[in-house]
């Protein structure tokens, strides 16, 4: 089944007296559980299209399905305010984010760096996620199951100025996780780091769309995260190049 579909989406920016056709047409399926990429060099348009993706930015014309439902159905593509309310809240319970600059709450300890998410559910009824059915018991069994995966158990109470930056992004993989979106995106995850780091965390990331079943769809012109993909969309002026499928894919390699 396909999680997400673009469908002759397009993006125009104006720029004085001209309009700059970022995105000219996209269409390509993401289906549940894939390890995805969209790739291409500076300026092609990927970054355009994960924003569009993840509902920040939105399309000049065209369609996008979100598990199973037309995003824009009943609303103008104009920004007004049932319209941002509609999105947050499809952001809020359908999209985790992960950045290349972590974006962690520096006076929050990572436990709750990690939990925050959540506690905008419980603040906000116009909010929700899978998680909200959870007793307060079981969210905190679930944020520790996080921790442990991500291997930050022993780090729950540390501020992120005390991480390193493989660490921080740790945090913040587990916070895309925790309010069990089914959809994560990833803009350069690793762009930040040194290539042990990148391996340790791509890896990781890999072991988590298998175990959890959670699709991953990263922003990159990297090869080395492009070979682990399953599946590689790749862009070039703002244009589908090609749209590829892989059997089988490599591991992270520090040495590739």
């Amino acid at each position: 089944m396909a999680l997400l579909e673009l469908k002759e989406v397009k993006k125009d920016y104006p720029l004085g007296n001209q309009t700059v056709h970022a995105v000219k047409g996209v269409s390509f399926n993401i289906e549940e559980g894939e390890f995805a990429a969209i790739s291409g060099p500076s300026g092609s348009g990927k970054s355009t299209i994960l924003n569009m993706v993840g509902l920040i930015d939105f399309p000049t014309s065209g369609s996008v399905v979100l598990d199973g439902k037309e995003v824009y159905q009943n609303y103008p593509i104009v920004m007004n305010k049932a319209l941002d309310a509609h999105l947050t809240s499809l952001r809020h319970s359908k999209i985790g984010f992960i950045f290349q600059t972590f974006n962690l709450i520096p006076t929050l300890n990572v436990y709750e760096n990690i939990e925050f998410p959540l506690l905008l559910s419980s603040k906000n009824s116009d909010f929700s996620c899978a998680v909200d059915s959870f007793t307060k018991e079981q969210k905190e069994e679930w944020i520790n199951f996080l921790l442990e995966k991500v291997g930050l158990t022993e780090w729950k109470t540390h501020k992120p100025n005390e991480l390193s930056g493989g660490q921080r992004q740790r945090v913040a993989i587990a916070r895309a996780l925790v309010t069990k979106a089914p959809l994560i995106l990833a803009d350069e995850p690793t762009a930040n780091l040194d290539s042990q780091n990148s391996a340790q965390i791509l890896s990781l990331m890999k072991d988590l769309n298998k175990e959890l079943k959670t699709t991953f769809v990263f922003s990159t012109h990297d090869k080395r995260i492009v070979e682990m993909c399953d599946h590689v969309i790749h862009i070039f002026d703002g244009l589908v190049k090609s749209d590829e499928h892989k059997a089988g894919c490599s591991e992270y390699s520090v040495e590739a």
